[in-house]
């Protein structure tokens, strides 16, 4: 094979993904991250490919669809591979910026389904002041906020020894 086609055929499935993800096709659309990633390794390495800009796209698309089957485990080794390329790089570009977002939001979520409550919690309120900083246009954003905050709500009230956010104890308001 060509390397154009063989990119072409790697960006195909990724859509696939996408498109497969928003269907609700969950076990499709991982297969489909997967394969992405598959026929990518298949471009030479000679060729000008990000091959670990594209891995960590296919990854977080891929957590999503596991975090939507309840595989947490395999959701948040995804999301641990696709933040290792987007915390190097912040938010260079706009749509990696989304997909940096994506990806800490399913991290959230697979450490709530892991019982990791703590680091959940966390990751939630990272991902809500990203997406509350985030300048342009996130899919669902109001939406995707709310669910957030009740998420929020939710891991806090599994938490009670954990304060909230901005809490002050009677004392602090005299100081």
């Amino acid at each position: 094979m060509k390397p154009l086609k063989e990119v072409g055929l790697s960006y195909l499935a990724l859509s696939e993904g996408e498109h497969e993800l928003q269907q609700g096709l969950f076990e499709n659309a991982a297969a489909s991250y997967r394969r992405a990633m598959e026929v990518a390794r298949t471009i030479p390495e000679d060729e000008a490919f990000d091959y670990d800009g594209f891995d960590a796209i296919a990854h977080t698309g891929l957590s999503g669809a596991l975090v939507k089957l309840e595989r947490y485990a395999d959701a948040l080794d995804s999301t641990e591979r696709a933040l290792r390329y987007f915390n190097r790089r912040g938010e260079l570009h706009q749509d990696e910026g989304k997909q940096w977002i994506e990806a800490v939001l399913n991290r959230a979520s697979a450490l709530e389904g892991i019982g990791r409550f703590e680091e959940a919690l966390n990751a939630f309120r990272t991902v809500g002041e990203m997406m509350s900083e985030r300048k342009g246009e996130l899919r669902n954003k109001e939406r995707q906020q709310r669910i957030i905050e009740q998420h929020i709500k939710k891991l806090e009230a599994v938490l009670p020894d954990k304060k909230p956010a901005g809490y002050k104890a009677w004392w602090e308001f005299w100081s």
